[in-house]
């Protein structure tokens, strides 16, 4: 009878179990990227931008800030130091190189105050700069004077009053009206220019708050017809609402 011949089993595929881990591997770490790509962003919702000088700025100060900007707005902030620095504060906002023809440097000085108060920094406008005589609109010199003051308002978050004054000189029907109207026109202006509208009050204070010398009687002066822009950048503790 003749021998059967014994079976040869066939090679285990071994390498199989290799390649397997490592297609396990694989797939775990790409589970696990996935995981952390995708946790909560809740902390990444808010972001803030701090620099040496110029303190936290919310999200419509996160832009590009000139380094002129930054200046003027830590002057803001320092209403102590406003009556040492004023001048420095004008020429920052409104330099010989950026004057049209209309305006030139000694008429500007002339008609623009910073005034130092107990919850901030006033700019101050006279009428002659900012309005043709009697009227409620912005001239044209006017609104190149408010536009130079947009950018660096938009870099602070602090409340803003503009308030409007006329006097006994101009010769005007209601002279709350026309004080009104003129500082609205000007919170009118800021507004579609881009400073959020939420940060504006707006007063009217018509004749009967003239500018008054250090005895504290009214004088006669320009700034008697004049628009107040109040930065309200001294923050009473607990800051503002």
């Amino acid at each position: 009878m003749a021998r059967k011949k014994k079976e040869v089993c066939p090679p285990l595929a071994l390498w199989l179990v290799t390649f397997s881990d490592l297609v396990t591997l694989l797939l775990t770490f790409f589970v696990l990227l996935l995981t952390m790509s995708s946790m909560d962003n809740a902390i990444l919702t808010k972001v803030t931008l701090h620099t040496a000088d110029l303190g936290l700025l919310d999200k419509r100060g996160s832009g590009r800030v000139t380094a002129k900007e930054r200046l003027v707005v830590e002057l803001m902030e320092k209403p102590w130091e406003v009556m040492d620095k004023k001048q420095r504060i004008k020429d920052l906002l409104f330099p010989d190189d950026v004057l049209p023809e209309e305006i030139n440097k000694s008429e500007l000085d002339k008609n623009v105050e910073v005034l130092a108060k107990p919850d901030g920094v006033a700019l101050v406008f006279t009428d002659k700069l900012l309005f043709e005589p009697g009227s409620a609109e912005l001239s044209p010199r006017g609104e190149f004077v408010m536009d130079r003051l947009v950018p660096m308002m938009m870099h602070t978050p602090a409340p803003v009053n503009v308030a409007g004054y006329t006097d006994a000189a101009e010769d005007v029907a209601d002279p709350y009206a026309l004080s009104g109207d003129r500082a609205l026109a000007v919170l009118t202006f800021l507004v579609e220019a881009g400073v959020p509208n939420r940060r504006f009050s707006l007063s009217a204070y018509g004749s009967h708050a003239p500018v008054t010398d250090e005895r504290g009687l009214p004088v006669e002066s320009p700034m008697n017809r004049r628009v107040e822009i109040l930065l309200k950048t001294a923050r009473p503790v607990g800051g503002y609402q």
